[in-house]
């Protein structure tokens, strides 16, 4: 059979087409899938649907099955066994062993009481060894728990006791080394005790004549030992000087910072910044002591060329004595005679450093304003010193109304007269602060408090001790809200020990924590606070407030006690 074949079709009464068909010869022998077999010749004639090529279906992206493979072949199966049954007995012919028969004899009959009686016995047998096992549990956890107890106080009292020792410690070493103004304090405020205790070991054993000489030898040793805190104030005042000058000269030559918005800090160096630094170095290299003479006569050199570009009086001072010091130096003169010279230089070139043409960064940091007008704002007059100083300089008290005496005047006359330290109230008026800062509530009345306010506060209402356990000791206590709601304020306040505050702060309701008697003493206390700051024209707008906020409370409390 040829592989194309032409077929005529008609497609008209009067026309006929003729098609080209293409015959595709299978590679396979079909299998039967219907049609009928010739008996005679023995020819299969297939269906139609086997003689073409199926028609793809399309693909609808569906997985589908045929009927087969989506139902279940179910089959009943009669599981009853017979009814006749049969057993095998010893008979005429059969043996059966009886060796292994048991006699199965009746028990004691008992009624439905009995047996629940039994049942109630034997739960309650269960019961008793369920709560053995749960008490032994409990007193197990009971003692774990007292162990660890005793284990955190045991280790709550070691580390008091190390805190302790280290404050000790920390005291010594700022009695014995005195450096800030606080360490002048401590030495002053102990040696007053030092005198009222001799003061009073010698009125209590001394009289006449014999009690004169001691008081006179007590007087000479006070006025050699003021006299030895005055050499020490006098170094610790070089050494904070010096600290301070280079500080100021370290911040103008810190490069420009800003943080990106992927939070990262860039950093860029101006050309302000550079001559910043460059002076700083120079600085640093003249005030450099014990170094060569050749190393010296370098720096003295590029002192020399740095400050020749700009002429002034002070330059030309400047270079004047950089040339008397390196003839000097060629001399041999010795290193002792040439300290004032060098520290002459060093204070001239420091003058020089903070010009603002020279060194156009200081321009912001220095305290004095190059601006005269300045001068008049912020300015007041010390009837002590009888100087004007700014209102930094000024202790105000919340209560007073005229401006007082500065603070170098209030330091010297607690040196010469009650000698007390308030390094205590400062710790506490610090704490305070930073606690206050982390609310974020915006407080304010705690930056209106200085510290004679918040002295006051602690000896005259509180009475120095803890609310709670009367801890007198000022290191360990700290001053927090008693309604923590509230912002913080005199007449919202407690003292506690750290440990109490900790777990004060912790309370949502404090009627049901405290007594009665114990509230209505907080409350009495309040209230003296608040008469002593009435008097203060800038806690009125506060007292109203707080006021409005005690009534607000107090109708909800009423009201949520009345539903």
């Amino acid at each position: 059979m040829p592989d194309v074949i032409t077929v005529r079709v008609q497609t008209d009464s009067d026309s006929v087409q003729e098609v080209v068909v293409k015959i595709e010869r299978s590679t396979y022998n079909k299998p039967f899938l219907g049609g009928f077999r010739n008996m005679r010749t023995g020819v299969e004639f297939h269906n139609a649907g086997s003689q073409t090529r199926c028609k793809k279906r399309p693909d609808k992206g569906v997985k589908l099955f045929c009927r087969e493979t989506q139902t279940v072949w179910e089959k009943n199966k009669l599981q009853q066994t017979r009814n006749t049954t049969s057993t095998q007995m010893t008979k005429i012919g059969v043996y059966v062993s009886n060796m292994t028969d048991k006699l199965v004899s009746p028990g004691k009959y008992f009624t439905a009481e009995e047996y629940h009686r039994r049942r109630l016995e034997a739960v309650i047998v269960l019961q008793k060894y369920f709560r053995r096992w749960h008490a032994i549990n409990v007193v197990q956890n009971l003692r774990e728990q007292k162990r660890l107890r005793l284990a955190w106080e045991a280790e709550e009292e070691l580390r008091k006791k190390r805190e302790k020792k280290e404050k000790l410690r920390r005291e010594y070493e700022r009695k014995l080394n005195p450096k800030t103004k606080e360490d002048f304090e401590l030495l002053f405020h102990d040696l007053e005790l030092w005198m009222k205790e001799e003061i009073e070991q010698i009125n209590r054993t001394l009289t006449g004549a014999e009690r004169k000489a001691a008081f006179c030898g007590l007087l000479e040793r006070e006025a050699q030992l003021i006299a030895c805190f005055g050499r020490h104030k006098l170094h610790a005042n070089e050494e904070n000087q010096q600290k301070a000058i280079l500080h100021l000269l370290d911040k103008c030559a810190q490069p420009k910072r800003w943080k990106a918005y992927d939070g990262k800090i860039t950093e860029m160096d101006t050309r302000d910044t550079l001559r910043a630094r460059e002076l700083l170095e120079i600085y640093r290299s003249i005030s450099m002591k014990d170094i060569p003479k050749d190393e010296r006569m370098d720096v003295l050199l590029t002192l020399r060329c740095t400050v020749k570009e700009h002429e002034c009086k002070l330059t030309r001072e400047i270079v004047e004595l950089i040339d008397r010091e390196i003839d000097l130096m060629t001399r041999d003169v010795k290193e002792c005679n040439l300290e004032g010279l060098r520290k002459r230089i060093c204070t001239l070139f420091l003058q020089y450093i903070k010009i603002p043409e020279v060194n156009p960064q200081v321009a912001g940091l220095l305290k004095v304003p190059q601006d005269p007008l300045k001068l008049y704002k912020n300015t007041y007059f010390c009837h002590s010193c009888e100087n004007y100083l700014p209102s930094t300089e000024f202790i105000i008290p919340a209560n007073s109304h005229t401006i007082g005496r500065c603070r170098l005047c209030y330091r010297i006359d607690n040196e010469a007269r009650r000698r007390e330290s308030y390094l205590k109230y400062r710790l506490i008026l610090e704490n305070l602060r930073k606690s206050e800062a982390d609310y974020q509530d915006d407080s304010k009345i705690v930056s209106f408090v200085q510290l004679p306010d918040l002295q006051y506060v602690i000896e005259n209402i509180w009475n120095c001790q803890s609310a709670l356990s009367a801890w007198s000791e000022l290191y360990d206590l700290v001053m927090v809200r008693w309604d923590k709601q509230h912002e913080w304020s005199p007449w919202n306040t407690i003292l506690l020990t750290k440990e109490e505050a900790d777990a004060h702060l912790k309370l949502c309701n404090l009627e049901k924590a405290y007594e009665a008697a114990f509230i209505y003493r907080i409350k009495q206390k309040h209230i003296r606070a608040k008469n002593y700051f009435a008097q203060i024209p800038a806690m009125s707008s506060f007292l109203h407030r707080s006021g409005n906020q005690a009534n607000t409370s107090s109708y909800k409390t009423h009201d949520s006690s009345m539903k």
